[in-house]
């Protein structure tokens, strides 16, 4: 059998210790150099790229790594910088990076009453992931230049050492696809840009054939978005003029994040020498995508091993999956990867010595995915050691699908149990309101505020005074106690008509009820990047939840009997809980969600028999649950708004409900 390549699309680059986001706030502060900074920087991806090697990868990405962005290098390369950062045309530096992210906050009057104020692009999720990319600005008069050496740089710094790396760039059809227009006239069309954008792009190309780059990856997920014809005309123009531009230089496309569906065409017939498929969110048209090839050259990445999610691959599967490939398309035209970058895991399971042995034995990160890959590649060609590894995986498959600590006959037998009247009020709204207005005579226009106050230094030191030993339980609650006295005054004086405590005691709005719930885990090093410096730890639901005991009442009935004001309790919903976390692969989402809904649910009517009379549930993320496809947005609505009825009906006519969205 011809040898089977392998790859990686891209990874994480915040560092195993966030070493990244250290650096970068540390040169925000003013505590480090620039230098300082690029050294890291430096290090970072050094290690990388050989941890990558090592690891039995054959094509490495690079220009994956980011100081803020991958989007925002993208604009910056293609020199496309918004007016009013007064870009004078040179090469961009990291003073104009990080002011396009951040704004600029150190603005004295003179400079105001100068300029126009520098605030920072908008910033927005990448597709349906947790991470969030600067949003491109485009309008009639935008032009495009090579404006950045990064990609080349990076190129060459793998190149020395040894690393022969695939250089990777947002292709234009996404590029363009997610940017918004501004100041510009109504209906125009951005792709008309592409008579300036592709001739950028073409030079890009040039540059790194000349640089010595073997291949180049594009990657465009817009392909698995609602196009219209405009769009799919748009991207076959773009690579044709790179195919006749560049035709030494061998393109790769990746699409990932879902199905082409009606895009499957116009993927397949790029002119390129690769594409790469989400092989695990667009399983269903692996067949599809045999017969497109069938009789073409181009080379096929499988994306079989989820790079969206933490559980190990079944590597049994994956092998039945790829063995179908073989047959269709040949060994020598395959290559393995993950269904997309592994930036949206965290780097290494290695340190994780406090998680559940049995938690721990079902998961695989970014370093784990790695050899995942490596693994499905030697057992395809028949080594040893892999088929050992492929066996130790079967038991680990099996160990979760056995746990007793997964699947919980009475959580199921709730869920079973549920019934049309559990999502509904007893009342009408107008019965309802009467009864609310009688219990809580507010003003016209009553005042309150969302929820969470801010987590000062004052309390981040306590929190790790806690944790690090130094205050026993009893100095922190007393602590807590204080400073929650503190705000409610705040607020009183203020004048408010409906308070809160401010949460002081929550670290995430995700994790603090997560710890509290039965089916949830939690890493100490699981850190995925959100936006920028900002990193996340998201919890992981392994199995069923269920609520043990009350979570917030205890702080709910003092912060009321420290004010004879009405107090809101404040809960997390049901859908954001399941958008902020790692969530399990075995049952539909839905349901998942419902089983949080319940565990809500109970705590909201614990919440009212402690006499709170407004009970804030708060969806912040109901939105980003959003599928990418428009044809699917309103099934996910029906569970979604379902979830959260089931969450916060519960309780009686006169208890208010309130809730946050954004």
């Amino acid at each position: 059998m011809a040898t089977i390549k392998t790859q990686n699309l891209g990874y994480p680059r915040i560092g195993k210790y966030r070493e990244l986001k250290k650096a970068v706030e540390a040169y925000w502060r003013g505590d480090a150099s620039l230098d300082d900074l690029k050294a890291t920087g430096a290090a970072l991806r050094r290690k990388h790229w050989n941890d990558q090697a090592a690891a039995g990868i054959d094509f490495i990405p690079c220009n994956d790594f980011s100081y803020y962005d991958q989007v925002l290098d993208m604009s910056l390369l293609l020199g496309n910088v918004p007016h009013r950062f007064d870009w004078d045309g040179r090469p961009v530096d990291y003073e104009l990076m990080f002011r396009i992210a951040r704004g600029r906050a150190d603005n004295d009057a003179r400079e105001c009453c100068s300029r126009a104020p520098e605030y920072a692009c908008e910033m927005t999720k990448w597709f349906d992931t947790n991470y969030h990319y600067i949003v491109p600005e485009f309008s009639e008069n935008s032009q495009f230049r090579v404006s950045s050496s990064k990609v080349f740089d990076e190129f060459a710094e793998a190149s020395a050492l040894g690393i022969a790396a695939t250089p990777v760039l947002i292709g234009p059809l996404t590029y363009l696809t997610i940017g918004k227009a501004i100041d510009a006239s109504p209906g125009f069309d951005r792709f008309t840009l592409g008579e300036a954008l592709i001739p950028a792009y073409v030079e890009i190309l040039r540059r790194l054939s000349a640089d010595g780059a073997s291949r180049v990856q594009l990657d465009e997920p817009a392909l698995c978005l609602d196009l219209s014809g405009r769009q799919r005309a748009f991207v076959e123009q773009a690579f044709a003029a790179f195919r006749k531009e560049v035709p030494e230089l061998p393109l790769h496309v990746a699409s990932y994040f879902g199905e082409l569906r009606e895009n499957l065409s116009t993927f397949l017939n790029l002119p390129v020498a690769g594409l790469h498929i989400d092989g695990v969110r667009g399983a269903s048209e692996l067949n599809a995508v045999y017969d497109g090839l069938r009789g073409s050259e181009k080379m096929l990445s499988l994306g079989i091993v989820d790079g969206r999610n933490i559980w190990k691959t079944d590597l049994r599967n994956a092998l039945r999956l790829l063995e179908q490939a073989i047959e269709q398309i040949g060994p020598d035209r395959l290559i393995i990867a993950p269904s997309c970058s592994l930036l949206h895991v965290p780097v290494t399971l290695t340190q994780e010595n406090k998680l559940d042995p049995n938690v721990r034995e079902w998961l695989a990160f970014a370093e784990e995915k790695l050899g995942e890959i490596s693994t499905l590649r030697d057992a395809l060609e028949g080594a040893n050691e892999a088929t050992d590894k492929v066996v130790a995986n079967e038991a680990s498959i099996q160990s979760r699908k056995r746990s007793q600590a997964v699947r919980r006959p009475a959580v199921q037998a709730r869920l079973a149990a549920l019934r049309d009247r559990m999502f509904q009020r007893p009342m009408a709204f107008p019965e309802r309101r009467a009864l609310q207005r009688e219990r809580l005579p507010l003003p016209l226009f009553p005042t309150t505020t969302i929820g969470s106050f801010p987590q000062t230094n004052l309390v981040r030191r306590a929190r790790s005074r806690f944790r690090q030993g130094e205050w026993s339980e009893e100095q922190y609650e007393t602590f807590l106690r204080l400073t929650t006295s503190d705000c409610i005054e705040r607020q009183e004086k203020a004048g408010l008509d409906v308070l809160v405590h401010g949460e002081f005691e929550r670290t995430d709005m995700v994790e603090y009820f997560g710890e509290q719930l039965e089916g949830f885990a939690f890493t100490q090093f699981g850190w995925v990047q959100s936006y920028g410096s900002r990193c996340v730890k998201p919890p992981i639901v392994f199995g069923d939840v269920h609520r043990p005991a009350p979570m917030t009442v205890e702080w709910a009935r003092f912060a009321q009997s420290q004010t004879s004001k009405p107090m809101k309790g404040m809960l997390t919903g049901p859908v954001t809980i399941l958008q902020w976390s790692f969530v399990r692969d075995d049952q539909p989402r839905q349901d998942t969600a419902l089983q949080i809904a319940l565990a809500i649910r109970d705590e909201a009517q614990d919440l009212e028999r402690a006499g709170l009379p407004i009970i804030q549930i708060d969806e912040a993320a109901i939105r980003e649950g959003m599928p990418l496809r428009q044809a699917e947005r309103s099934a996910y609505l029906d569970w979604a708004v379902k979830a959260f009825r089931l969450a916060s009906c519960g309780v009686a006519n006169h208890t208010q409900i309130h809730t946050h969205m954004c």
